[in-house]
C-alpha cells in the first residue's frame, strides 16, 4: 500500500496544550506525505457516526497551523465515550475496521488522557488479531499528570499555574478580613495529587500563605483535618485549604462515598462530588466558624 491516510482524534477534557499537539500531528504528516489527514470530529464517537474533515485541506498553510497552535479548547471536539470491549461488542470493531479499509486508513492517532489511551490499546490489540497493518498510536494529553512513562504531561502546566494563580487570588481575597474563616477549595484528582500539589506554589514571597493541601496519595482523616483546621487558627483568622477530589480513607474508600450511594461514570469510575461540602459541613459542625 503506497498511499498513506490517517485518522487523528482528540477525546477527554480540553488544555492549553491540546491543539499544539494536533497541530504537531497535522504539520508531520504533511511532512510526511500523507495524502490523507482525516480528524475525527469528537472523537472516536463522532467516526462511528461518520463525522470527519479533511484536516490536510483545511490546514494548508503555515499560518493556518500556527493559529492553530493557539487555539484555546479542542478543535476537533471530544467525546466521553467508552469503547466495549471485543468479546461484549465485536461489530463496533467490525465497524471501525471497514471505515479504516474503506478509506486505506495506515495510520490512527489519539490525543487524550487515560481513557484515550485505553481506546487505543483496545484498537491496537484488535488490529494483532486479524493481522491489520495500520499503526496505532497514542498522543498523551492529561492535566492530571498520571500518564506512565511520561516525566511530565501537555496540560498539565497550565492547568498548575492556573491552581497556583487561583490559590492565590483566594488567598488574597480570604486574607483582608477580621472575622475567622475556612475557605476550602476541591480540586481534580482521582488517583493523582500532582494538581492539588500545585496549590502550594501559591506561597507568597514572604511565605505567609496560610494553607492545608491534602493529597489523595495519602489517607485521609476527617478527625486530622479538624485538629490541622484549628491549630491553624491559632495563628491566622484566614485558612485556606486544598484538598484532592479522591482523598480516601485507609480502606481506599472516597470520602464523598461515605456520604452517599456510588455512583459511576461510563468508564466505571465513581463520580466524585461533594468532597468540599463534606469538609465544609464538618468545620461548621466542629469548629463553628465560617
Amino acid at each position: 500500500m503506497n498511499t498513506k491516510n490517517c485518522f487523528i482524534g482528540q477525546s477527554g477534557g480540553p488544555t492549553v496544550a491540546i491543539n499544539a499537539s494536533l497541530a504537531g500531528v497535522i504539520t508531520q504528516c504533511q511532512e510526511e506525505g500523507f495524502t490523507h489527514i482525516y480528524g475525527m470530529v469528537n472523537g472516536i464517537q463522532g467516526l462511528l457516526e461518520d463525522h470527519f474533515m479533511d484536516l490536510g485541506t483545511t490546514f494548508n498553510s503555515e499560518e493556518k497551523i500556527d493559529a492553530l497552535k493557539h487555539s484555546p479548547a479542542m478543535y476537533l471536539g471530544s467525546c466521553r465515550y467508552k469503547l466495549p470491549t471485543v468479546s461484549d461488542d465485536k461489530d463496533t470493531y467490525d465497524l471501525l475496521f471497514k471505515k479504516f479499509n474503506d478509506l486505506e486508513i495506515t495510520d490512527f492517532f489519539y490525543i487524550g488522557g487515560n481513557d484515550s489511551m485505553d481506546t487505543v490499546a483496545k484498537l491496537a490489540a484488535y488490529g494483532e488479531t486479524i493481522n491489520s497493518p495500520i499503526h496505532f498510536i497514542g498522543i498523551p494529553k492529561t492535566i492530571d499528570n498520571d500518564l506512565m512513562g511520561t516525566d511530565h504531561t501537555p496540560g498539565f502546566g497550565s492547568a498548575a499555574k492556573y491552581v497556583a494563580s487561583s490559590m492565590l487570588e483566594i488567598a488574597y481575597d480570604s486574607s483582608i478580613y477580621k472575622l475567622d474563616a475556612i475557605t476550602i477549595v476541591e480540586i481534580m484528582g482521582r488517583h493523582a495529587g500532582w494538581l492539588t500539589a500545585a496549590a502550594a506554589l501559591a506561597e507568597g514571597k514572604n511565605g505567609n500563605v496560610p494553607y492545608l493541601v491534602y493529597l489523595e496519595e495519602k489517607p485521609f482523616s476527617l478527625d486530622r483535618f479538624i485538629d490541622d483546621v484549628k491549630e491553624k487558627l491559632a495563628s491566622t483568622n484566614a485558612v485556606l485549604v486544598a484538598v484532592s477530589e479522591g482523598v480516601h480513607d485507609t480502606e481506599g474508600r472516597f470520602l464523598c462515598e461515605q456520604e452517599g450511594s456510588r455512583e459511576l461514570d461510563v468508564f466505571g469510575h465513581t463520580k466524585l462530588s461533594g468532597t468540599g461540602k463534606i469538609l465544609e459541613e464538618a468545620v461548621r459542625a466542629k469548629i463553628g466558624c465560617k
